[in-house]
């Protein structure tokens, strides 16, 4: 029997997202690949340095069904230390004019909290801009949003990525998350901005394991503040904490986690292993459409 969809955690807001005129439905999850340009990433620092090796990854994860690639030029691992603005610069700016060159219809989203960084990859071919500090690091940000008016996915943090696993605590990490959440969409609101915007409650940043675990169990409460959400497992700590890995091994773990990220309401799932994840969304629809 084919079962019916649940009315609380319905949400009145379109589930598209408007990215300069190209339309991304959501209407169905859909799978982000991650793209990482640095170094010292925690799982893939350093491997598509080269324009090859680069568009070879891209090109794999199209075929492998992403719907974004995101792109990124600072490890936010924790314990990061912070990689100065003129170095973010050349090392994104250049692989998204290679990218948006050879794959002209894929959606590129920029990870970066910085707006004149976001503004350089907007202005090169940027569709979304994934901001890990939900605006709170840069003052800038939410004007750069609601002048280009492009998706912006709104991140959970607690602290900075090098201090942000020093014994972070909340009285209740769910209800907080949603009170940051609320308190930053009235500052979009403010500036025009009540739709194009997605909600990530930022998994592993600045939470412990159990913070994760319960954020990965009420994922559809935050549905009910209006807008998609999207989770960011791949290969995490969360993971590999329970099972003793290594990020490197923890593919079936997050694979596992990925699809109770799905059947919890995730409408985007972020992810190193683009053909793995889809894998999970389809046997999932399969699962919830079984006649």
């Amino acid at each position: 029997m084919k079962k019916s969809p649940d009315k609380s955690t319905s949400f009145s807001t379109k589930l598209k997202l408007n990215c300069n005129g190209k339309i991304l439905s959501l209407a169905k999850p859909v799978i982000m690949g991650i793209l990482n340009v640095t170094p010292d990433s925690f799982y893939d620092g350093g491997k598509y340095s080269s324009e090859k090796k680069l568009l070879i990854k891209v090109g794999k994860m199209i075929t492998d069904e992403a719907a974004i690639i995101d792109i990124g030029a600072i490890s936010t691992r924790p314990g990061a230390e912070e990689v100065n603005e003129e170095e973010e610069l050349s090392r994104l700016i250049p692989h998204i004019k290679v990218i948006r060159k050879h794959f002209p219809d894929i959606f590129i989203s920029v990870d970066t909290f910085r707006s004149i960084v976001a503004n350089e990859a907007i202005n090169e071919g940027a569709n979304i801009v994934n901001d890990i500090s939900g605006g709170t690091y840069d003052d800038k940000m939410f004007e750069l949003i609601a002048r280009y008016k492009v998706p912006y996915i709104m991140m959970h943090i607690k602290g900075m990525p090098k201090n942000m696993q020093e014994n972070p605590q909340y009285e209740n990490v769910v209800e907080e998350i949603k009170s940051f959440f609320t308190r930053q969409l009235k500052k979009l609101a403010k500036l025009g901005l009540t739709d194009n915007i997605i909600l990530d409650p930022g998994f592993g940043f600045g939470k412990t394991s159990e913070h994760n675990f319960e954020i990965l169990r009420n994922l559809n409460s935050f549905k009910r503040l209006g807008y998609p959400v999207l989770a960011g497992i791949s290969r995490k700590s969360m993971i590999n904490k329970v099972l003793i890995t290594q990020p490197v091994e923890a593919l079936n773990g997050t694979t596992v986690l990925n699809t109770i990220a799905l059947l919890n309401g995730a409408n985007i799932l972020r992810v190193h292993d683009v053909k793995e994840a889809v894998e999970a969304l389809k046997l999932m629809d399969a699962y919830l459409n079984m006649r």
